[in-house]
């Protein structure tokens, strides 16, 4: 499963995807600080 984790000011959200090209095109759009993770 792979995971981007976004930064806000105060906050923080994550969003789960099956696959990595659908979580790159999730990092793709983000404006601010965030990581692509992956985990089994």
């Amino acid at each position: 499963m792979w995971v981007v984790t976004i930064f806000e000011k105060n906050n923080w959200r994550s969003f789960e995807f099956i696959s990595k090209s659908e979580a790159n095109k999730k990092l793709a759009s983000v404006k601010g600080s965030a990581i692509l993770s992956y985990t089994k």
